[in-house]
């Protein structure tokens, strides 16, 4: 499943400021966000993330959109991405602290896929992935 190294993966957060508060963004962050050209995955870790933290009532603001968020990913022309077992052993076996299993499951996925993961997460900055920020 190697994309070459070609393209993005975006931070749950990211998401989020993407459709919300976009100012929020580095402009590092917003360059290939807006480029139409850029591959641009979210996993269905981050959506799994989202999905749960909205059941808990932690994020109101998807209220009226969480059931839509698969054509609101496309219709900002970004790719699903697939958690596979090999991500999942990376995600486990990292030594590096970090107590989210959404964001160690993003970093084995940029790290093992080539992918630059966009992030504001400093502690994602000690794993084996390229970040920007």
């Amino acid at each position: 499943m190697s994309t070459n190294g070609d393209g993005y993966l975006l931070d749950s957060h990211v998401l989020l400021w993407w459709w919300f508060d976009p100012d929020r963004l580095s402009e590092a962050a917003r360059l290939p966000l807006r480029d139409p050209t850029t591959t641009i995955r979210v996993s269905a870790a981050t959506v799994w993330e989202l999905s749960l933290k909205h059941h808990q009532g932690k994020l109101p603001e998807l209220d009226n959109v969480i059931q839509d968020l698969p054509s609101l990913l496309q219709a900002d022309g970004f790719q699903p991405f697939p958690i596979s077992i090999a991500h999942g052993l990376r995600a486990g076996g990292y030594s590096q602290l970090h107590r989210d299993p959404f964001d160690r499951m993003l970093a084995a996925q940029a790290e093992l896929e080539g992918l630059v993961l966009i992030t504001a997460d400093a502690q994602l900055a000690n794993f084996p992935c390229p970040i920007l920020w």
